[in-house]
């Protein structure tokens, strides 16, 4: 999105709650990848540096990531009755999908076909959030850090969780809060320096 683009802001609680029915009905597998082109990229309610804040402030909170972000997005403009028309949009129409195809699958969940199918969608699923990962990487570049330290933590906390199989609470602990101080250091050296330069 070029920076000089305005950003736009939802027009009402219908358009909150719209927009997310459409966004849960796109995400199979995983809304990650839908919810950074649709908020970012279609609808500028924010931009590429907020998503990536806001998806990791989502990301630690109790509860499924996607939820905790439309709780944030829908509250932050109307207060509770946004977040609780974001969180409506978000759940009832993929309620309504589940159940019905629930009840189709359940007569043909064994056959190889439909399992075939399932293992198909994971792969695509996996992919989308791949990519999504990758498209917002340029976000990091503005980030405090510096893009070395974030890809540095990215491959550390993948090898703990990942590879070394240790519990994720501890790892978010330990890494995110020796990220969180070395963000607070360069933020900081920068207060510090513009305040030097004025």
């Amino acid at each position: 999105m070029p920076e000089h683009q305005p950003l736009q802001q939802p027009r009402s609680k219908t358009d909150l709650f719209v927009s997310f029915t459409v966004l849960a009905l796109q995400g199979f597998g995983g809304v990650l990848a839908v919810v950074q082109r649709e908020l970012v990229e279609k609808k500028h309610w924010m931009t590429r540096e907020q998503f990536v804040e806001d998806w990791a402030v989502a990301q630690i909170l109790p509860g499924p990531n996607v939820v905790n972000f439309c709780l944030m997005i829908g509250g932050r403009y109307f207060g509770l009755a946004g977040a609780l028309a974001s969180l409506a949009g978000l759940l009832l129409a993929p309620l309504a999908v589940v159940l019905v195809l629930a009840m189709a699958f359940g007569g043909v969940s064994d056959a190889p076909w439909a399992q075939g199918a399932l293992r198909g969608m994971g792969a695509v699923a996996a992919g989308l959030i791949a990519a999504t990962g990758i498209k917002l990487m340029s976000a990091l570049k503005r980030n405090p850090m510096g893009l070395p330290v974030c890809a540095a933590v990215m491959l550390f906390t993948f090898v703990c969780v990942g590879v070394l199989r240790w519990p994720l609470i501890w790892v978010l602990l330990g890494v995110g809060s020796a990220a969180c101080g070395w963000a607070y250091l360069q933020l900081t050296r920068q207060m510090l320096n513009k305040g030097d330069a004025t």
